[in-house]
């Protein structure tokens, strides 16, 4: 544990510096020893939106030069967009990037080895089916999947293939992070008893681009293309680009919060899904049209299959109103607390000597520590090129590379769909939702769930 904490506090003073560091770690020589690390690695672009334009790119430029990438080509259905992309990259390499129609002109080219994927949320898992059987390495945003069905069919396409796909869940390469997980692991946090995560907002225009929307013209995209395997519905630009406030497009709340944060739940516990989860909400303040709510309350059981007198509750609530865009993250023993907010593991709340030795217990509080604190969660709409998710992208590249598996890798994603579309589907039906281990899908009085 000591050696441990020492890395993460030796990296995270690099950091601190200036130098932005994950956790595998490459020297110059190191890529020098792998075979083909002198080869320029091709990268394409599947979706010039937003996310894409605000944190891949200016990531991206962290690392390119050191490790040997370059971005060659955009796709993007909308016109505008995929000028736009081509344009702003060709500024940024210094070479011809080149903007295609689609992912299949993408793909025929040839032309790329590995893939950004930052389109609408219910694309994600669709998307990367496509980029791995055209042989590419990915980058996927979170959520991986609103379906199960897509679930199940992207995780298989990756098993596969082979490819390397690293999930955007970007904590998983923040030392803090990764100092929390090594001190749960060593024991001396003792059984988790709860975890509260909380994620609020209060930003009007969070998700909504009515200046955008205006721009889109049905012409200047490929709709059908656009709604993929979803039920056909005739255009609507709002469903397009503000697609987070509209099922089945998007989970919204679940899909684009709760998956960060749950997924620091089954990486600490290597528990894979909850067992249960029940959800209640609405849209009690922006009337604007939307179908997902802004209001939102879920809590799961989680704990082993086989052992029903283990385990512990997991709380979600997010806002979109009246809130101070701090996400909150902690756990809970019967020892104290480890709070991802400050970053410190104290006995706060832990039982004490007194009342445990009136009841003839053991009392085992925990000591203080101060984790690495360097690499705070940036919450808001633009997070900018952040440290966070510039190593994030630095350890997919480093992947690539050597062929290890990424920090986030798909797996992290199938879970974190699963919890997501358990709370979708409590949230829809009123209902507690279940998994079905044996059939992998998400069951509600007694049905399987579908939108």
């Amino acid at each position: 544990m000591k050696n441990s904490r020492r890395n993460f506090i030796r990296q995270a003073s690099i950091a601190g510096a200036g130098v932005l560091v994950s956790n595998s770690v490459f020297s110059a020589k190191s890529y020098n020893r792998i075979i083909g690390a002198n080869d320029r690695v091709r990268v394409g672009v599947v979706g010039f939106s937003d996310r894409h334009r605000s944190s891949h790119m200016p990531c991206f430029m962290n690392h390119y030069k050191e490790l040997n990438f370059e971005v060659v080509g955009v796709s993007d259905i909308w016109k505008l967009r995929r000028e736009q992309g081509a344009a702003m990259w060709k500024e940024k390499m210094g070479n011809d990037v080149k903007a295609y129609r689609n992912n299949e002109e993408l793909y025929a080219s040839k032309t790329v080895d590995a893939v950004f994927i930052g389109t609408a949320d219910f694309q994600h898992a669709l998307h990367t089916i496509e980029a791995v059987k055209a042989g590419c390495d990915a980058y996927v945003e979170k959520p991986f999947a609103e379906t199960m069905e897509d679930n199940r069919a992207a995780l298989k396409a990756v098993k596969e293939t082979g490819k390397i796909v690293q999930i955007g869940s970007q904590r998983r390469s923040g030392t803090n992070y990764h100092a929390a997980n090594d001190f749960i692991q060593s024991g001396q946090f003792g059984p988790i008893t709860m975890v509260e995560l909380t994620w609020n907002v209060n930003q009007p225009g969070r998700w909504r681009r009515p200046d955008v929307v205006k721009q889109l013209k049905e012409a200047d995209t490929d709709w059908k293309r656009f709604i993929m395997n979803r039920p056909y519905e005739k255009f609507d630009p709002r469903i397009y680009l503000e697609y987070r406030l509209f099922w089945p497009y998007s989970s919204g709340l679940p899909g684009q919060w709760m998956s960060h944060q749950i997924d620091t739940v089954h990486w600490f516990t290597g528990l894979k899904h909850p067992r249960s989860v029940v959800a209640n909400g609405g849209i009690y303040q922006w009337k604007d049209g939307r179908r997902n709510w802004d209001t939102l309350l879920a809590a799961f059981d989680y704990g082993p299959l086989d052992d029903l007198s283990k385990g512990f509750q997991v709380t979600f609530g997010s806002r979109m109103h009246n809130g101070d865009e701090r996400p909150a993250e902690i756990y809970y023993s019967n020892g104290g607390e480890l709070n991802l907010i400050t970053n410190k593991i104290s006995p706060q709340g832990g039982l004490t000597e007194k009342m445990a030795a009136a009841m003839g217990m053991k009392a085992n509080l925990l000591p203080k520590i101060s984790l690495p604190n360097n690499e705070q969660v940036v919450a808001s709409a633009n997070t900018g090129g952040d440290v966070l998710t510039s190593n994030h992208v630095r350890n997919w590249m480093e992947c690539i590379r050597s062929r290890k598996q990424p920090n986030a890798p798909v797996e992290a994603g199938y879970s974190h769909s699963i919890a997501n579309i358990m709370t979708t589907a409590a949230a829809h039906t009123g209902s507690k939702a279940t998994f079905d281990e044996k059939a992998q899908e998400v069951m509600v009085n007694g049905k399987v769930f579908k939108y």
